[in-house]
């Protein structure tokens, strides 16, 4: 397999041993993370994520396609060929990238099966003047070569044994990511459901955005409520629409923020784990209303965007 000259560089830059790069005892999910989305020095996301678990290993990856996923987004397809690589639902990536100093950090959207069955990643990055953002958004190419490096604490990865629960996702803006990653995850548990493998109960999806344009992955999350009726649902809420809303959202649309009202209907206190990312505002008001209605804090598991 041939590994690109930077990749190689940069794995011997980090041989050394750096603090910021020491193994870290897998913790748990129920961890609290941090993440900054932009950062002013290059070492920001790394000295945020210094005490969170992360592989050692850094895997070269292949920019296979590029896709608009809305007039800020764009959605990265990586291939990682090399049959070590893996990752859990909901995991964050350190990026690297050919000529930027700047290290990345951007969620996985895409889910664990399909890095099973097509060899590929997917990241879908917002357009900043943050150096690695704004190489995707404007140098990237397909067959750009990069490298990639998996981490993170905030993960859905239920073993065969664990107790059945309902997941309660609340994603803020570009918060879907790894919310997107642990849905497409549940589907994919459920559609391959045997005797020998966990079965996810029901999945509610609440996703805020500004407007029905920045809903990344919205068709697909419909299909998949469509699919799935009596194991899925979604609310998307609009805060800022300004146009009428799509025909086809307008049943699963509301205006405003999420409600502690609407929260109440899909929290069991003794069956609900609720995921949640965003900005730290959303997070806090969220977390306490969660509480507030009989959720206990051990199963309200969240990561924060700044």
């Amino acid at each position: 397999m041939s590994v690109p000259c930077f990749v190689r560089m940069v794995a011997r830059s980090f041989a050394g041993g750096s603090k910021l790069f020491r193994p870290a005892v897998l913790c748990s999910c129920k961890d609290t993370v941090t993440r900054k989305m932009s950062s002013r020095r290059q070492t920001d996301h790394l000295e945020r994520t210094a005490n969170v678990h992360r592989d050692m290993e850094l895997f070269p990856a292949r920019v296979s396609e590029i896709i608009k996923e809305s007039d800020t987004v764009k959605r990265l397809r990586l291939e990682v060929p090399h049959p070590d690589f893996s990752f859990r639902a909901g995991q964050w990536v350190d990026f690297f990238l050919p000529g930027v100093e700047t290290v990345g950090g951007f969620s996985i959207c895409s889910n664990p099966g399909l890095l099973q069955r097509e060899g590929v990643i997917e990241l879908a990055v917002k357009y900043t003047h943050h150096p690695p953002a704004h190489w995707i958004h404007t140098k990237c190419s397909v067959d750009s070569q990069v490298a990639v490096r998996v981490g993170g604490n905030f993960f859905f990865d239920p073993q065969p044994s664990d107790p059945v629960v309902d997941l309660l996702l609340i994603a803020g803006g570009v918060g879907i990511n790894p919310l997107y990653s642990i849905l497409l995850h549940a589907a994919d548990l459920l559609r391959h459901a045997d005797g020998h493998r966990y079965t996810p109960g029901h999945t509610h999806l609440c996703y805020s955005a500004k407007n029905t344009k920045e809903l990344l992955f919205k068709n697909t999350i419909v299909d998949i409520c469509h699919e799935r009726p009596d194991s899925f649902s979604c609310d998307f809420h609009v805060t800022q629409q300004s146009s009428d809303i799509e025909q086809e959202l307008q049943p699963y649309t509301i205006s405003g923020r999420i409600s502690e009202e609407e929260l109440q209907r899909y929290v069991d206190s003794e069956r609900t784990l609720c995921y949640l990312c965003g900005p730290p505002p959303m997070i806090e008001k969220v977390s306490s209303d969660l509480q507030r209605i009989g959720l206990p804090e051990n199963r309200i598991l969240f990561e924060k965007w700044w």
